[in-house]
């Protein structure tokens, strides 16, 4: 098992110093799940919602959100992203939203924390925009789906 490279010689918190490694292309994609009512997410899709458009917000706020990762969570360091998607996509079977969101960087340091950021951002954002309706949403499955890049190699999620 990977030593934690964010823990000092004693324990204390570290932030890595990446100034020797490669710049590289590194991409990560995570995703996650908002489970509603049935009705919640025909008004979602409808466009019906009080408080606006909330597929438009909430990949907004996801986009954002990864562009302030470095302000959220302690040790990441600040990147200069070169894209930011997210995605979301209605899934009938939960029923609800399935997000998936992409960062991509050229740079020391991969994305994976903007990458989950993101997701959860909007699946946050999701619940906000619709909780007058349905306060018994749930957010669930965020998890890292993929990354590329870097020197600890590729990795892909399995089902």
């Amino acid at each position: 098992m990977a030593s934690l490279t964010h823990l000092g010689a004693n324990g204390e918190a570290n932030m890595v110093d990446v100034g020797d490694k490669a710049e590289t292309t590194r991409t990560a994609v995570a995703e996650g799940f908002v489970s509603m009512q049935p009705e919640t997410l025909e008004m979602i899709l409808a466009g019906d919602a009080k408080k606006g458009d909330v597929l438009g917000t909430a990949r907004i706020a996801g986009i954002m959100a990864a562009k302030k990762t470095h302000e959220l969570i302690p040790l990441c360091h600040p990147l200069l992203l070169t894209k930011v998607g997210v995605e979301i996509e209605p899934d009938h079977s939960l029923p609800g939203l399935k997000v998936t969101a992409l960062a991509r960087v050229t740079g020391k340091t991969g994305v994976e924390m903007e990458a989950l950021t993101a997701a959860s951002v909007a699946c946050l954002t999701i619940y906000d925009m619709a909780k007058a309706a349905d306060r018994g949403m749930v957010i669930s499955g965020v998890r890292l789906v993929e990354k590329t890049g870097g020197k600890s190699g590729d990795y892909k999620a399995g089902p």
